[in-house]
């Protein structure tokens, strides 16, 4: 067969070429598909190898987007249109399975029917009135938080990175308020290698990647990293009294899917009773079902005194929580911390559909079985390459780690149709599906990701 542009053609008598040549030639109409998704007319030459029958809409939006957005992110080359369940796809059609989840955040998957009627719904009614006036859906939400957990009372805010800032805030003013009387009071802070905290200025200084912190500086100072798991290295910081909270992912998720031991959470609060410093557990990623328990410190027989929460909340729309215990909430007063859009009635109510389902005992056993079944496949499946070092991990929050950048196989798995991200120092495949992932799906997955495993050579 030889190929002219977009047409195939069929090998044919040189005689008949001349012809076939000088039809192609003549100016045809074609149609394109538009920026705006439209059919448009387009006279051209069909001889042109330039043009194609159709144009893609994808390639069209990652032009534009090139134009007018600021180039912070290193995006895929993939456009996302339409979702349902763990599947997503782009608009010419392709499927993807999703197992990055928008980064952990789409706990029930695109498009689940309770959490559309509760948006829809809320949405025909009342939107947003700000923190100036109460509204019934935060209210509910906060109760739901609070019977689920160890705290007493709950802030609103839009993300985990502004969690986190209030977090700082709350430790600091916690510290002045029960040392009225000194002159200097403890405002330090401990964090942990391979740590997370967000991207703000405050929770930028509590997070351990160099390159993420460097070309900002100076930041909040005050704060000191250690070996994450590094129990006496911490216990002796905490001890000198300077440190006004200790913040500790109970599993790292951008870090490389690391768990804490029991014996690491326990030696911090026992510390932190000792010196009267705040224990604060950073559950943005691991928090709300994602390791088979409602929230991962359940696991280690340890509560904090805060517990920031954010990504599964809202089920995709933006939101963020500290949960806080009575003794830290009594210490902040009116206008000590705000927001205009935390706490609305419309993602209040997306985020009480998602607890309503999340925390039905059946639900997180579902999703500590399938994370478990998971990560024996991937065991099975991939265990036996050389490149492959440890498959780790808790319910849905899994790691592959490997001894080359992970990138190349994420790469050739987006191309067969499987979305998963890296972590750790790029040397981590992290999988973070949807919690409703099915046993079929999860086998698909593992299938893709064994089957591009030569990407890696």
């Amino acid at each position: 067969m030889a190929s002219l542009g977009q047409i195939t053609l069929p090998r044919a008598p040189s005689a008949e070429i001349g012809l076939l040549r000088r039809r192609l030639e003549r100016p045809i109409i074609r149609t394109r598909i538009g920026f705006n998704g439209r059919i448009a007319s387009v006279l051209t030459n069909a001889g042109d190898q330039a043009v194609s029958v159709k144009a893609s809409v994808s390639q069209k939006v990652i032009e534009e987007e090139a134009k007018v957005i600021v180039g912070t992110y290193a995006r895929a080359p993939v456009v996302l249109s339409s979702g349902k369940g763990c599947k997503l796809f782009d608009p010419e059609g392709k499927e993807y399975l999703d197992c990055a989840s928008g980064i952990a955040v789409n706990a029930l998957g695109h498009g689940d029917p309770d959490w559309l009627r509760a948006v829809t719904e809320q949405a025909g009614v009342l939107a947003h009135v700000s923190n100036v006036y109460y509204t019934i859906p935060q209210i509910e939400l906060a109760k739901r938080l609070v019977a689920s957990s160890f705290a007493d009372r709950v802030f609103f805010c839009n993300s985990g990175t502004e969690a986190n800032e209030a977090a700082i805030k709350f430790s600091r003013k916690f510290q002045r308020f029960t040392h009225p009387e000194d002159k200097e009071v403890a405002t330090g802070f401990i964090a942990f290698t391979n740590s997370f905290h967000g991207r703000t200025l405050g929770a930028l200084a509590l997070t351990s990647k160099e390159q993420y912190r460097t070309p900002f500086e100076p930041i909040m100072p005050g704060v000191t990293f250690l070996e994450y798991g590094n129990i006496q290295a911490a216990t002796d910081l905490i001890r000198s009294g300077k440190i006004a909270a200790v913040f500790v992912e109970p599993i790292q998720g951008e870090g490389g899917i690391y768990s804490a031991t029991k014996e690491f959470l326990q030696s911090l609060r026992s510390a932190c009773d000792a010196a009267g410093s705040l224990l604060v557990f950073d559950e943005v990623q691991c928090g709300l079902g994602r390791t088979g328990l409602m929230w991962a410190y359940e696991a280690f027989g340890v509560t904090p005194d805060i517990m920031t929460v954010a990504k599964p909340l809202a089920g995709g729309l933006p939101i963020g929580a500290v949960l806080v215990t009575e003794k830290v909430a009594e210490t902040i007063n009116y206008g000590d911390h705000g927001s205009t859009f935390a706490g609305s009635p419309l993602v209040c109510s997306a985020a009480i559909a998602v607890m309503d389902k999340v925390s039905k005992p059946s639900f997180l056993s579902s999703v500590s079985n399938k994370g478990r079944y998971f990560r024996d496949l991937l065991v099975k499946k991939l265990g036996g390459n050389s490149h492959v070092k440890e498959v780790r991990g808790e319910g849905l929050i899994i790691g592959v780690e490997l001894d080359v950048p992970a990138s190349s196989l994420v790469d050739a798995c987006r191309d067969s149709g499987l979305l998963i991200l890296t972590a750790g120092k790029g040397n981590v495949v992290r999988i973070v599906p949807p919690l409703v992932i099915s046993e079929e799906e999860i086998e698909r997955a593992v299938e893709i990701m064994s089957q591009n495993l030569t990407a890696l050579d």
